[in-house]
């Protein structure tokens, strides 16, 4: 029995990954507490592969239930399952679909395995599930103390009922400004910009890093801004002024620099309750794309820098496979291509004028036409055609840091 079952796990495990992102596009599909940002994103998925791990492992080797714990992503997982304020049973739903659909991978397993009679497949089957609807069981026992020590932890350092107010001032459409406000007990009739400010995973302590963030946006604005700790590694901020916010990049990008860690995205000023969400959506898509961005990337991030490159990343790989097909080899991978790249970009914002454009690179004339006949080549057909597209593309390009496909692929092999 024992090496049936361990044949048919082996077998799954052969296939670990596409089924993982198959499980993962699954919760994501049907359980909307696992639409997360790209960080806790990141999370799910490792915590979904853990779990795999630990169940193909117990299947395989036959590990006996004592000697299982949960696995630490998981276990963050939930922590930060908690600290966001989802619901557990949102997070026991997906142990459960997740036992259901690892049950559906044996049986057609065993489907495929001629040498294993209906009787011995059956048998094989029933072990199978007893041993995973065991191991679902303990650890969603550990998982719901680890989730409800997180929620009493997190309530009592960040003010519970303050994070659900601004949760859901943002969450709640038909909110009118006067419930908001009675709601904050602040105006929002007023101008507002918003800030993430992040850490990187695995930051042993990040509250001093994040009141360093707060106190750097008042000193910037000369206003105590609105804040609230999302999770451990983010914090939400807000900056509301009667009159347009001018939060200064240089002086921001300046203090930033005296935190190493820290990262800040920064949506644009807007006006009312509508600018407070608007804002803080902005501030969130560009978080989100100088997380998927290849390179380190600036510790601030303005949305209205990148804006057209955040609006269209919510599909990397469709943005991907465009951009290739606009660009052609002019969007390859290394020094020469982001060279040409940029001298194109100048180029073409100065109105396809070689002389304005090698004024402004300070290179020669004909060294900005020799790089644009090689752009051309690259492209396989002019940079007039379909400029509009060009333009886009390269600026994609260069925010994302996207390669061909063939080489991303390569890189994440």
């Amino acid at each position: 029995m024992d090496a049936l079952v361990a044949e048919v796990a082996r077998d799954i495990n052969a296939r670990r990954q596409p089924l993982t992102d198959e499980l993962t596009g699954w919760f994501t599909e049907v359980i909307p507490e696992f639409r997360h940002d790209e960080a806790v994103r990141q999370l799910m998925v490792a915590s979904t592969s853990s779990n795999l791990v630990a169940i193909l492992d117990m299947l395989t080797h036959a590990i006996p239930l004592e000697s299982i714990s949960v696995p630490p992503a998981a276990a963050e997982y939930a922590r930060r399952f908690a600290q966001h304020e989802l619901s557990l049973e949102a997070l026991l739903r997906a142990y459960r679909l997740g036992e259901h659909r690892v049950s559906q991978w044996a049986v057609e397993v065993l489907g495929r395995l001629e040498h294993v009679d209906t009787h011995d497949a059956l048998a094989v089957i029933s072990e199978i599930n007893e041993r995973l609807s065991r191991y679902i069981d303990q650890v969603i026992e550990s998982l719901i103390d680890i989730y409800e020590s997180e929620r009493r932890r997190w309530s009592s350092r960040t003010g519970a009922a303050r994070g659900a107010q601004l949760r859901a001032v943002l969450d709640n459409e038909g909110l009118s400004q006067a419930s908001g406000e009675d709601l904050l007990g602040l105006p929002l009739g007023v101008w507002h910009q918003a800030a993430i400010v992040w850490v990187p995973p695995g930051t042993a302590d990040s509250e001093p890093l994040f009141q360093a963030a707060s106190r750097l946006l008042n000193d910037v604005s000369g206003r105590t801004p609105i804040t609230m700790l999302a999770d451990d590694q983010t914090m939400w901020a807000w900056v509301s002024t009667p009159a347009r916010p001018a939060l200064d990049p240089v002086e921001l990008r300046s203090g930033l620099a005296a935190g190493s860690a820290l990262r800040m995205a920064l949506g644009a000023a807007a006006f009312g309750l509508e600018g407070f969400r608007a804002s803080h959506r902005e501030a969130a898509r560009a978080r989100r794309l100088a997380e998927t961005a290849n390179s380190g990337g600036d510790q601030l991030v303005l949305f209205d820098e990148v804006a057209i490159a955040a609006l269209l990343s919510d599909h990397p790989d469709d943005l991907r496979n465009w951009t290739a097909r606009v660009l052609g080899g002019l969007c390859a991978d290394d020094a020469n291509g982001a060279e040409l790249r940029r001298t194109v970009q100048v180029f073409l914002q100065h109105g396809g004028s070689f002389t304005e454009a090698a004024a402004r690179l300070h290179l020669h004339k004909n060294t900005v036409h020799y790089r644009v006949k090689k752009a051309e080549q690259l492209r396989g057909r002019p940079l007039a055609e379909d400029r509009l597209a060009v333009e886009v593309a390269l600026l994609v390009c260069d925010a994302l840091g996207l390669g061909p496909p063939s080489q991303q692929n390569r890189d994440s092999s």
